[in-house]
């Protein structure tokens, strides 16, 4: 049918206006431009299109007469100074028609939504209007989506809101809060139980479960009016958990084929009691939606929208509607589903590497903390590690791989495994860090760390240091005197060529020595030493709470500490370890050089019984005898040089016996025959503990012996 141009828009000058895009339903996308009583400018319907589309584009628009939805005004607009012209709507509020007689669309339920009805985008009002054919007021709810751009318009909003969401639930309760009340008054979402990531097949039936519902209280409208009674709403709270998908039934069927369909379709019948369960009743007709939600490989879940029975039902363009909102929500499902599966692998990595206890060693106690970042950098690089070392030694290791990913993780694991490797020859702390600088070369070229390496030794209550690049340690003394430690800085592992030095200090028995990685005192509000120094006041300040003779606990000590971080100071992971120095008095050690001859052992076993006497420990004499017999044999028998026999008395009894052979000991199976070859296999029987460690000057085999027997 041929429109015809109105005398008003027939002597009108035509107005500029952006081009249309080459889309035709990119038009859809732009408000409607009213002027003050309501008629479209240039480019309305009146002019043969909908917002500048041709006429031939119109879906459901074929006649622009003053029945028409869109129908101008009869009244004359100008564009003098004095005329209004209202702003286009909102990006996703459609836009909504000046009320008028005129305003209703031919055999549609009622007329368009008023200002302040619950319209196309959640616009909130008060309901009003009355319907045409049975004169009765029409009923609150969501209104009719009468034309496309209103529905471009909300699909373009929902998909929005939805893919805010990072993790499941965000994502679910997306589609729940973008759809209730806009496009249905409730929904329930299903999903599978468990659900697959990635590439996984799943194993088992399909099993779908309830995850989340929404609706419309029953007994308020969200003007505050009371709602009638709607049946479905009563069952959504008793809708089946879950629900097992039989190959071949009905509802599978709805899934396999992907396209939400209406309760009334002949696939939906059987379907929605399947899923539902049986005995739950929904709206007829075209008043329920069910979507199946598709991910990237297969079918994740469902989803049922459903409206009231007095309200607008579904039109058929609503189905298109549902199948953009199914689609954004499982994608969005995959992905949040890949990205906790991901951050769960990297949250253990980290976590695995990372010493599950920390060690018994004797003279010093330990405790350590670890913080991640915040969760959008959770993964990091800091570690911290305490190992034993031989001589009752211990080393205490803390260290910082730069970067937050899954790679730092890795090279940080490679690293912590390198410096026990290390430890466990007994190097010097500055040797330690030098073969961690060439691993970390050979790791690659920007594969950087820092790493503080100490060794304490509880007999001589000394601590020797090296740093590459890293803070720091503070030291808080029995008095409550806290100082940060003069140690030289050094440059990072990884650098390469670079020369590291150790420093030796007191470590005197009471006192507390903290290692910490820079996210503890390094942020974007404060800077390093800042921190330090804040740190080093609030060790100060927690040892002046329990009095000058007495240091903090531990445990608490480490509590005290971090919560000195403030909301901003959680950008980096933190690595923390504190050592309690307790040390090893004079009066428990016994040590002695003794010459490799056949004299040895005898001379060995009369040096021990006489310490076990003045300890008062005559109890272990035959035990310890023995033990000391069987071990300075096999050490004479091999051994250039002295060696050496040191006990120490802690909370056990520790024998250590020393020489110049690197090769260390292996347990065996003695023969009968053999006149040899049963010293470890009784020093194995009869201790408590025992083992051997090479040292760089040879090795040192050693045992302990429970001091009641």
């Amino acid at each position: 049918m041929t429109e015809h141009l109105s005398p008003y828009e027939g002597r009108k000058a035509p107005v500029a206006r952006p081009p249309a895009p080459a889309d035709p339903r990119g038009a859809l996308l732009r408000a409607p431009e009213t002027d003050a009583h309501g008629s479209r400018g240039p480019g309305s319907a009146g002019s043969g299109g909908i917002d500048g589309m041709p006429a031939q584009a119109r879906t459901g628009e074929q006649d622009a007469g003053a029945g028409s939805e869109h129908a101008q005004s009869s009244t004359p607009a100008t564009d003098g100074p004095g005329s209004h012209r209202p702003r286009p709507a909102p990006e996703g509020v459609p836009s909504q028609p000046h009320p008028g007689p005129d305003t209703a669309r031919p055999g549609t339920e009622g007329p368009a939504a008023l200002p302040g009805t619950i319209g196309v985008g959640g616009v909130p009002g008060a309901p009003g209007g009355t319907d045409r054919r049975t004169g009765r007021p029409r009923p609150p709810g969501p209104a009719a989506m009468r034309r496309d751009g209103d529905r471009l318009r909300f699909v373009g909003a929902a998909t929005r809101r939805i893919a805010r969401g990072i993790d499941l639930d965000e994502i679910v309760m997306g589609l729940c809060r973008a759809t209730v009340p806009t496009f249905s008054d409730a929904i329930l979402v299903y999903l599978r139980d468990p659900l697959p990531v990635g590439d996984e097949r799943p194993a088992g039936p399909l099993l779908l479960r309830l995850r989340r519902t929404d609706r419309i209280p029953e007994d308020q409208d969200t003007d505050g009016g009371t709602l009638p009674a709607l049946q479905v709403q009563s069952d959504l709270s008793s809708a089946a958990e879950m629900c097992e998908v039989r190959v071949g039934s009905a509802l599978a069927e709805v899934l396999r084929g992907v396209r939400p369909v209406f309760a009334d379709a002949a696939a939906a019948l059987g379907a929605l009691p399947e899923l539902l369960g049986e005995g739950r009743t929904v709206p007829g007709g075209q008043r329920a939606i069910l979507a199946p939600l598709r991910g990237r490989r297969r079918v994740i879940g469902a989803a049922v929208f459903l409206r009231r029975p007095d309200r607008h039902a579904f039109e058929a363009d609503d189905l298109l509607v549902a199948a953009q909102l199914a689609t954004h929500s499982a994608l969005g499902i995959d992905k949040a589903v890949l990205y906790g599966r991901e951050a769960y692998i990297a949250d253990e990595l980290q976590r695995t590497m990372l010493p599950e206890t920390l060690p018994r060693a004797t003279g010093v106690r330990l405790a350590s903390r670890y913080l991640p970042a915040a969760e959008t950098a959770r993964v990091g690089g800091d570690w911290y590690d305490a190992i034993p070392l031989p001589g009752s030694r211990v080393a205490l290791v803390v260290g910082d791989v730069m970067g937050h990913s899954m790679t730092s993780a890795a090279i940080m694991g490679q690293l912590r495994t390198t410096a026990q490797t290390l430890a466990g020859l007994d190097l010097p702390p500055q040797e330690v860090l030098h073969h961690l600088d060439e691993q970390a070369q050979r790791l690659g070229s920007d594969r950087m760390a820092t790493c503080l390496y100490a060794v304490y030794d509880p007999v001589s209550h000394r601590i020797t240091i090296a740093n590459a690049g890293h803070p720091p340690p503070v030291l808080l003394h029995l008095g409550g005197r806290a100082e940060v430690l003069r140690v030289p800085p050094g440059a990072p592992i990884g650098v390469g060529g670079v020369d590291f030095e150790a420093v030796e200090l007191d470590a005197p028995a009471g006192a507390t020595l903290l290692l910490y990685t820079d996210g503890l005192v390094e942020s974007r509000l404060r800077d390093v030493w800042t921190g330090i120094e804040q740190l080093r006041e609030r060790l100060a300040a927690t040892a002046q709470l329990t009095g000058p003779d007495h240091p903090p606990p531990l445990e608490a000590l480490c509590d005290e500490v971090l919560d000195m971080l403030g909301p901003g100071d959680r950008d980096d992971d933190i690595a923390l370890l504190a050592a309690r120095f307790d040390g090893i008095a004079p009066s428990d050690v016994a040590y002695w050089f003794l010459e490799p001859e056949d004299a040895t052992p005898a001379r060995a076993r009369r040096l021990a019984r006489s310490a076990l006497e003045r300890w008062g420990l005559t109890d272990l004499n035959d035990a310890v005898e023995l033990l000391v017999s069987e071990v300075v044999t096999n050490a004479v028998r091999y051994a250039t040089r002295p060696i050496t026999l040191r006990l120490l008395r802690t909370d056990v009894l520790r024998c250590e016996v020393g020489d110049d052979v690197p090769q260390l000991p292996r347990l065996r199976q003695a023969r009968a025959t053999d006149e040899g070859g049963r010293g470890l296999y009784l020093v194995n029987r009869l201790a408590r503990r025992w083992g051997a460690t090479r040292l760089s000057t040879g090795k040192v085999v050693w045992f302990e012996l429970n001091q009641n027997g």
